[in-house]
């Protein structure tokens, strides 16, 4: 318990910090992630030895932070998408769901037979880290009967004057946690369910109704994360990392350039994509909380080869490293081309 309290101590005061100088951080190189990765590492075993986590505690933590947290991040994005216009959105989604998710797979798992794993387990290594998700496909309808139920009845709290302002806020991460919670409960994965709950909630409601909440998702999506990567942090696998000697190397430069990048340069045009775009969107497609799920629910679900891990969460920090020191410089290429 003391290990979950230093957690909270070391995840609050870095928040804490972060915020008071949230728009500096914004012109560092530098991101939120990679400052919690690099205190877990601190205070782990391989330097201030005060957070260690046996395997036991590791895998239930991560696989239970990652799931609420990426509950919380696709409610977000669910409230960002044009309810409104959906229909344009269609070419561009099945593309990525059916054409860029599969080859990221399989580039993500070609590259991990550099470390020489097998098959079986490169093919698992390259599932979990391709950007859309590969293994959670139902509580679509208890989604869309909880998004509409919410929408009608904030609807209607609204109208009579019975939600107060603070509530309503974080109503958005509320139904997050709801939905996840019932959809856990009629034994699915509610990740997707939180996410068509949110496409209900947002067709309902409309922008105007949403009002503030988008700017809270965003906040508590920024902040949120934080303890995860400490956690992460303090329990990387260093020694297996070793065992993979150079090829390592090879596998994390592989993943990074091949995995996006050239994907999203060749579809830009069906996407609707300018080559500028397109390279801005391919290269800025950072693993972190979906990735460390997919590897905590594979570990759930029986994969007992440590090497999984080990290659995922080597991966996930490396491109929590990449991302994080080239996200300033890139928005403002971005911005003044």
């Amino acid at each position: 318990m003391k290990r979950l309290h230093l957690v909270y101590a070391a995840f609050g005061t870095l928040a804490v910090l972060l915020a008071l100088v949230s728009r500096d951080v914004r012109r560092l190189p530098v991101s939120e992630p990679l400052l919690a990765l690099l205190l877990g590492v601190a205070l782990g075993p391989q330097v201030a030895g005060l957070l260690h986590f046996s395997e036991a505690i590791r895998d239930p933590l991560l696989l239970e932070g990652s799931r609420l947290l990426l509950a919380a991040s696709v409610m977000a994005a669910a409230l960002r998408f044009p309810a409104t216009s959906l229909r344009a959105l269609l070419l561009p989604v099945v593309l990525l769901l059916i054409v860029v998710m599969p080859l990221s797979a399989a580039v993500s798992g070609a590259a991990s037979l550099l470390l020489g794993l097998p098959m079986a387990l490169a093919a698992l290594v390259g599932a979990c880290l391709c950007p859309t998700d590969p293994v959670l496909a139902a509580g679509t309808i208890i989604g869309i009967a909880a998004g509409v139920l919410a929408g009608l009845a904030l609807r209607a709290a609204t109208r009579d004057e019975d939600l107060e302002k603070g509530p309503k806020l974080v109503f958005s991460l509320l139904l997050a946690v709801a939905v996840l919670g019932v959809a856990r409960l009629a034994a699915t994965d509610g990740v997707l369910a939180v996410f068509v709950a949110g496409l209900a909630y947002n067709r309902i409601l409309g922008r105007d109704e949403r009002g503030e909440q988008e700017g809270i998702d965003e906040a508590v999506n920024r902040y949120a994360v934080l303890p995860l990567f400490v956690v992460l942090g303090s329990v990387l696998p260093w020694q297996e990392w070793a065992t993979f000697g150079p090829a390592a190397l090879l596998f994390v430069g592989a993943v990074l350039v091949l995995r996006r990048l050239p994907l999203l340069l060749l579809l830009a045009r069906p996407l609707g994509l300018g080559p500028r775009e397109a390279t801005f969107v391919g290269w800025f497609g950072p693993m972190g909380v979906s990735a460390i799920f997919y590897l905590a629910h594979s570990i759930d679900e029986g994969v007992t080869d440590p090497r999984l891990f080990a290659a995922g969460s080597l991966v996930v920090a490396a491109s929590v490293a990449a991302f994080g020191f080239t996200a300033t410089p890139g928005r403002k290429i971005y911005a003044h081309p």
